[in-house]
Parts: C-alpha cells; sequence; structure tokens
C-alpha cells in the first residue's frame, strides 16, 4: 500500500530533512506502494463440541471445514478461523532497506460456534464494502468498531440507536420539538431572528402561511436579552485568548503532516469552542435573574435523552480526541441545567430556549 505521510513538526528542522529525502526519491516513487508488515496473527479454533447434520451444513463454516473418514463416519477436524479484522491499518509497518528485524505477536484462543460465525459474517461484511467501491480505510474505521469494542457494549448501542430513531418519531409526532402554538423569537442565543430597538417579532401560524407579529419587549424579556448580550460578551474575552494560544500550542509541540493540516485543526478547534460558548448564555441567564423557563415534562425528557445519547456512539466510532471531548459538552451544560433547576424556582413567565412562555402559550384568547 502507498505508506501513509509521516507527521512533522512545523517548526522544526525534521521536515527540512524529510523534504530533502523526498526530492531524491523520483517522482513516481513518492506515490507507489511499498510492502508492509502486519505484527500480529490471530488464530482461533471452535472449541465447541458440535454435532452438524450432514446434508444442510452451514454454508459460512462449511468452507471452514476439512474432513476426514473414520469407518462409516464423517467427522470434521478443529475449525481453524484466521482472524483479519483484527488487523488495522495503523498497526501496519513499512518494510525498507534498513528493516533487519520485525516484530510477530502470534495469538491463540477458543472461539465458540456462535462467535465463529458472527465473526465470519462481519470479515465479508468488511470485504463486500471494499468491492461496493469504499476505501480501505473507511473500511478499516469499520472494522475498528466491532474489533475494539466489547459486543455486549456494540449490542447496547445498537439497542440504544434504535430507541432514539423511535423516540425521535413520537418527539415529531406528539410536537415536542416543533411546537404549533406560536413561537416567539426573543429570548436565548438560540433565536432565529433579533430585532433592535426595543422591539420583538412573533411568528403566528394560520394553516401553513406564517404571519409576523411585532410589539414591544416585557420588563422580565429585556433583561433576559441584556444578560444574554452580556454573557456573550464575557465569554467571548475567555475563548477567543484560548483559540489562539491553543492553536500556537499546538504548532509548538503536535506533530502534523503540513501547514493545511494544522490550520483546519485549528479551525475544528475553534468551532468546538464557540459550540461551547453558544451553550453557556442560558445558564448565566439563570444565575442572573435566580430562576429557571418552565419546560414541559415531554420536552424535557427529550432533551436530556438526546444530550446523553452522543455519549454512547463516541466510545466505539473512530473520531479525533477533540470531536470526541465536543460530545461531551452538552453533558457538562445540562448538568449544570439540572442543578439550576434544583436551585432555582421555575418562572412561568420567562421565555424558554424554545421561544415559548408558559404563561402565553396556556392563556385562553378573547372571544373576539
Amino acid at each position: 500500500m502507498v505508506p501513509r505521510p509521516e507527521e512533522i513538526n512545523l517548526l522544526t528542522g525534521e521536515s527540512d530533512a524529510q523534504q530533502m529525502e523526498a526530492e531524491e526519491k523520483p517522482v513516481s516513487a513518492l506515490d507507489e506502494p511499498v510492502s508492509h508488515w502486519r505484527p500480529r496473527l490471530a488464530l482461533n479454533v471452535m472449541a465447541d463440541n458440535f454435532v452438524f447434520d450432514g446434508s444442510s451444513l452451514p454454508a459460512d463454516v462449511h468452507r471452514y471445514m476439512k474432513m476426514i473418514q473414520l469407518g462409516k463416519t464423517v467427522h470434521y477436524l478443529p475449525i481453524l478461523f484466521i482472524d483479519q479484522l483484527s488487523n488495522r491499518v495503523k498497526d501496519l509497518m513499512v518494510i525498507n532497506r534498513s528493516t533487519t528485524e520485525l516484530p510477530l505477536t502470534v495469538s491463540y484462543d477458543k472461539v465458540s460456534l456462535g462467535r465463529l460465525r458472527f465473526w465470519i459474517h462481519m470479515q465479508d461484511a468488511v470485504y463486500s464494502l471494499q468491492q461496493f467501491g469504499f476505501s480501505e480505510k473507511d473500511a478499516d474505521e469499520v472494522k475498528g468498531i466491532f474489533v475494539d469494542t466489547n459486543l455486549y457494549f456494540l449490542a447496547l448501542t445498537f439497542f440504544v440507536a434504535a430507541f432514539h430513531l423511535l423516540f425521535d418519531f413520537l418527539a415529531f409526532k406528539n410536537d415536542i420539538s416543533f411546537w404549533k402554538k406560536k413561537k416567539s423569537m426573543i429570548g436565548m442565543s438560540t433565536k432565529l431572528w433579533k430585532v433592535k430597538k426595543a422591539l420583538k417579532m412573533t411568528v403566528v401560524w394560520r394553516g401553513l402561511r406564517p404571519v409576523l407579529q411585532f410589539g414591544t419587549y416585557s420588563e422580565s424579556e429585556r433583561k433576559t436579552e441584556e444578560y444574554d448580550t452580556q454573557a456573550m460578551k464575557y465569554l467571548s474575552y475567555l475563548l477567543y485568548p484560548l483559540c489562539v494560544g491553543g492553536a500556537i500550542y499546538s504548532l509548538l509541540n503536535i506533530k502534523y503532516k503540513s501547514w493545511y493540516s494544522w490550520l483546519i485543526n485549528s479551525f475544528v478547534n475553534g468551532v468546538y469552542a464557540f459550540g461551547f460558548l453558544f451553550m453557556l448564555p442560558q445558564l448565566f441567564v439563570n444565575y442572573k435573574l435566580k430562576s429557571v423557563a418552565h419546560l414541559p415534562w415531554k420536552a424535557f425528557t427529550y432533551k436530556a435523552f438526546n444530550t446523553f445519547i452522543d455519549d454512547v456512539f463516541a466510545f466505539i466510532i473512530t473520531m479525533p480526541t477533540s470531536h470526541r471531548l465536543a460530545c461531551f459538552r452538552d453533558d457538562v451544560v445540562f448538568l449544570v441545567y439540572l442543578y439550576q433547576r434544583w436551585l432555582y424556582p421555575v418562572d412561568k413567565r420567562r421565555v424558554n430556549e424554545f421561544g415559548e412562555s408558559y404563561e402565553e402559550a396556556t392563556r385562553t384568547p378573547h372571544a373576539d
């Protein structure tokens, strides 16, 4: 396979030395595949004393069986399965002219018939992905989900994902996340529009036609808007230096493949940081007003479940460390919100992050 480019420190002389080595090679040789060594060989032998029906042997196991005739009875030798799923691309070692020794670890383990058939199907599925046009890197990430994750935890993840899809369907059906009532476009940093000079805008749906209504801020809404702006200003003073400092620190201490790689990584970390920034004004507003907005229990349950669902996938999917940490930022905000919900009273006049006030939503309109 074509060797992966090595990561270098962009500010040291290592990059110059490697560039000189690359210049000495022909241009065509830079993209040529080279031999790699697999440092691990995993052997599995089926230990179950299972009697098969000779007329209906399972096709997946049959190709691994070797038969012998002992009298009138046909026996099969112990089934040997060479585990190819455990061979990851990241573990391959380049073989060059200076290589004199290479490590090899041979592992042996017994396997049950059910587990053997499962691994055979998974190995065939990964091979099918490559036949359908998936790159070796993509297929390797799929292998990592099954190899680097406990099977019981993996089964739990699939169950949680299925339950999450069902919960999303019920949430949409019961209008938990999409309210049919009017939505006030003021309040927190999640608002869609913002009208200055003490004006607010409300969208009222009449059938499929939205109607805009304008009004003025109440005293509570004005304070909420003021504290929201104040929180964003203070947090930006903290996060701007952190983002710049993190980019400089990574440039000095972390190796990258190129300057472009460092630039993209710095921008991504900035996106994660400001995504966390936009979650915090709600907590600051609760702290300043010493209250929390009313949130229906159905919506609260949906919010709680949707907050922690990403944590399960963060442990089984191959991803950068910064993205994995970003999956837990919702948890931190939600736990602080739970503490505020226990500490402060619920103000039903306040507008929540969905743009609704409980009192306005339950107020009976006049007959006129």
